[in-house]
């Protein structure tokens, strides 16, 4: 009797996690079935040369409305290449530390610290970056302070939890029996971390950094904020900007007919990346256990 009740119950959890894991898939199914279906129409408007390549975004010109998406690509690119310039080296030296150097306590108080990081509402990151940030860029290099610059540094900070916490399980998943080889050939501690360790973790470490650019290039709110939702060509770390999420963010409110259209076409480009960084994220980590 009471395996029969097991079995049963056993059953059951099986089939409620099937349920579970087609209805996430029918759900990110009818999420992409609804973006292109919405984006593409625009197409039948405006060549894709154009959308892609043309950096004049003037959806609301009655006259000559133009639906060029360049500007906001290339300022997502400068934001995003900026807070991994800003971010990894900082979020990479806080896993080695973690996972290598820092006594239980220490560690215990830094991965407090870096849980609450990555609990903090995007909102709260941009409140911090307007009010302290962008004043202090101001103050140094002039201008409005809201900048390619500003945002960078507020992505940065949000994305350190992403790249800590993955480099560290790299880092800390590296069998011992190479770091014992390694200081059994007289190297040193840190040799060991730059020449064995940090090697042997590398398809870890760029899949926590490819995560992180997902993070960043998907960012809205705080990028909001801080950037300067200027819809113009960037020319420098100190140039406003608008990121493809702020296009979309800042003008769905209100836009209607084409130019609504046309923010749907921008999110087809935006899901297309981070398909991509997904399935490099995939191919990333499949080759580190081939290595294995």
């Amino acid at each position: 009797m009471a395996l029969n009740y097991r079995k049963l119950y056993e059953g059951a959890v099986e089939k409620l996690l099937f349920i579970c894991a087609t209805i996430s898939i029918i759900t990110i199914v009818f999420i992409t079935i609804f973006i292109f279906r919405t984006g593409l129409p625009l197409f039948e408007e405006v060549s894709v040369t154009e959308f892609l390549f043309s950096d004049r975004w003037q959806p609301t010109d009655d006259q000559n409305p133009g639906f060029g998406i360049l500007a906001f690509i290339i300022a997502s690119i400068y934001v995003t290449i900026g807070a991994l310039i800003i971010g990894v080296p900082i979020g990479l030296a806080t896993a080695i530390h973690l996972a290598e150097i820092a006594g239980e306590r220490s560690a215990g108080v830094l991965k407090s610290v870096v849980e609450i990081l990555a609990g903090i509402p995007s909102v709260v990151y941009g409140f911090f970056g307007a009010v302290l940030i962008a004043p202090l860029n101001r103050m140094l290099f002039g201008g409005t302070g809201f900048n390619i610059l500003s945002g960078s540094i507020v992505l940065a900070i949000m994305i350190l939890p992403t790249l800590i916490s993955i480099s560290e399980v790299s880092i800390k998943s590296v069998s011992k029996d190479l770091k014992a080889a390694s200081f059994a050939l007289g190297a040193s501690h840190w040799q060991t971390i730059v020449k064995v360790i940090l090697p042997a973790a590398a398809s870890g470490i760029i899949a926590a950094i490819v995560l992180g650019t997902g993070r960043a290039v998907g960012e809205t709110m705080a990028v909001l904020m801080v950037a300067g939702n200027a819809p113009i060509m960037p020319e420098g770390i100190t140039s406003m900007v608008r990121t493809l999420t702020m296009s979309i963010a800042g003008d769905m409110g209100y836009a209607a007919g084409t130019h609504r259209t046309a923010l749907f076409a921008t999110s087809i480009v935006l899901f297309i990346f981070v398909m991509a960084l997904n399935v490099f994220i995939k191919l990333i980590t499949r080759k580190g256990r081939a290595m294995i």
